[in-house]
């Protein structure tokens, strides 16, 4: 599918109701058809991976084209480079949040980068960076758990902040990592134990959030994880 024929059908989905959900979401619609993340997926269905047209449709620079970018993209040939372009060029953090969940949490780079975003300023950046490890806790099924003991030392780093979206991010990176194993919930709870008692109003809302969900016996037991409902803007109950 050319990229014309992508924008074209796109227009064709396109209904008022979007626009207003990203009005309510915060989300810029200057550059906006009009075209729901879950209208958005059922689209990206019929569209191969594709590299080359992903590349197209981020640069187009409609919302949905860059969403569109991140569903089909092929996690194995995406540079370092690009993912931290479309993380800067992101003007929303759903837009942010779809590209570290459906494309960058698969990617080789996705520890480095994870780590490395974490460590920025700048507030899209950061929170893409603990985005990252929630939507790794969840996704990644191979790595050991030495590696989210080592993320969790840094949310102990970052845990005083006090920007909401970055704030929201660092507590859901906690509790996703300690929802993924006993172990990794142990090792979380006592994260989340050492937060409650921080100093810092920040580091305390997000440590005794994490303790009420973590400490919870069907939580440590059960496992089962879904970030639909981290994200209810996002949630459409077609696509359950």
């Amino acid at each position: 599918m050319l990229l014309e024929e992508v924008i074209s059908q796109l227009k064709t989905l396109a209904h008022l109701e979007a626009v207003e959900n990203m009005y309510r979401i915060e989300s810029p619609t200057d550059h906006v058809l009009g075209v729901s993340l879950a209208g958005l997926r059922k689209f990206a269905k019929k569209i191969d991976k594709n590299h080359n047209l992903a590349q197209q449709l981020w640069n187009a620079g409609f919302y949905e084209t860059r969403v569109l970018a991140a569903f089909i993209d092929e996690p194995d040939k995406v540079t370092e480079r690009q993912m931290d372009r479309w993380i800067r060029e992101s003007e929303s953090s759903e837009l942010c949040d779809v590209c570290c969940g459906n494309l960058f949490d698969k990617t080789p780079w996705a520890y480095q980068k994870a780590v490395e975003w974490t460590g920025k300023s700048e507030e899209l950046i950061k929170r893409s960076g603990f985005m990252l490890m929630a939507e790794l806790a969840v996704h990644d099924k191979k790595t050991q758990d030495e590696e989210f003991i080592g993320l969790l030392e840094i949310i102990k780093r970052e845990a005083s902040e006090e920007r909401s979206l970055v704030k929201k991010a660092i507590g859901l990176a906690l509790r996703q990592i300690g929802k993924r194993n006993a172990n990794l919930n142990t090792h979380a709870v006592e994260t989340s134990t050492l937060l409650s008692a921080s100093e810092f109003k920040p580091a305390r809302i997000i440590g005794q959030e994490a303790l009420r969900e973590l400490t919870d016996a069907g939580r440590k037991h059960g496992l089962k994880i879904d970030l639909y409902f981290s994200h209810p803007q996002w949630y459409d109950a077609d696509f359950r």
